[in-house]
């Protein structure tokens, strides 16, 4: 089985540096790595310059921003059986792709693993433990929790983009959808492709000793962590609600889009959480929930012509 690893990187380039070191230590080493770096970025080209005299590291160039696009021209050119992917900002342990390699072994029906993303905080790593792990409840509520994961090994529902992995069988023919909106992260990414290949009819396994040390790297686009924009709330909505028309069946669908306008999330958020911060005297999560509005009803829109072109 060859193995493939894929690493999407953007102006971070100490933190690929680190990545790398960490994909050199690996005890099964990969086949083929795959940098996935945008014109111009010369800073991150040097670095798999550097690392490709000791490593089968091979530069992916691309001209258009989002992560979408970089790993979709990421697995056009991986030539392994299962492609692992990972963050630049993050750094796989030493059994990363052993542990990966085994379970695709184990079972010809698996076709994605992931595994625990233990997160450092400006250092500091964060703390805390898990069961319930990679999962859309019935009623619709999505939990990720993948930095806090333990138990055994276990069929979930969605993986997480820092730590993830997927038989190329199970996704050639999908891909990173190409509708979802960002300049960068492209929230969500990792759950669309993630419910396409559990809808095609394949397992997903979690298994907390899959881990990465996930760095959070800072991000070159506006879509910041713990800070507010309108305009990348409201493409991470309309995301959402692309990824949820994934889920099945329809019940279970008409659930998570109900709990989500009802309920939602601190970035996501609904009435419930309105009234919460409100209460709370947070004035700026009305904002939050008008462009939160603003995404689902764009995302509908979509899903409509979408369906209309299926239909025609």
């Amino acid at each position: 089985m060859r193995v493939s690893a894929l690493v999407p990187s953007y102006r971070r380039p100490s933190d690929l540096d680190r990545c790398l070191q960490a994909l050199a230590n690996q005890s099964r080493p990969a086949d083929q790595i795959l940098v996935v770096a945008r014109r111009g970025d010369d800073d991150t080209f040097d670095v798999i310059t550097r690392w490709g005299m000791r490593l089968p590291v091979e530069a992916v160039e691309v001209n258009e921003p989002g992560q979408v696009r970089a790993l979709n021209a990421g697995l056009q050119r991986c030539n392994g059986d299962v492609v692992a992917i990972t963050d630049d900002d993050a750094a796989p342990r030493p059994e990363w792709l052993r542990r990966i390699a085994g379970h695709f072994a184990s079972d010809p029906k698996i076709g994605g693993v992931g595994g625990r993303d233990w997160i450092y905080n400006d250092g500091v790593i964060e703390l805390g433990d898990s069961a319930v792990v990679g999962c859309i409840l019935w009623f619709g509520r999505v939990v990720g929790k993948h930095h806090r994961g333990v138990g055994p090994a276990r069929d979930v529902d969605i993986l997480k983009g820092a730590n993830c992995s997927f038989r190329l069988d199970a996704i050639r023919n999908i891909g990173f959808d190409t509708r979802l909106r960002g300049a960068g992260a492209q929230v969500h990414n990792d759950m669309m492709i993630c419910l396409a290949v559990r809808r095609a009819g394949w397992r997903l396994v979690y298994d907390p000793q899959v881990t990465v040390d996930h760095y959070l790297g800072k991000r070159h686009d506006s879509d910041q962590r713990q800070k507010l924009n309108q305009d990348a709330t409201v493409d991470r909505a309309y995301n959402l609600r692309l990824a949820l028309n994934e889920v099945r069946p329809a019940w279970r669908r008409m659930a998570a889009f109900f709990w989500q306008f009802a309920v939602g999330t601190v970035e996501a958020p609904g009435l419930i959480w309105v009234w919460r911060h409100r209460m709370r005297g947070k004035e700026n999560i009305s904002t939050a929930y008008r462009a939160t509005l603003e995404g689902w009803r764009q995302a509908a829109g979509a899903l409509k012509i979408s369906t209309t072109r299926d239909l025609a």
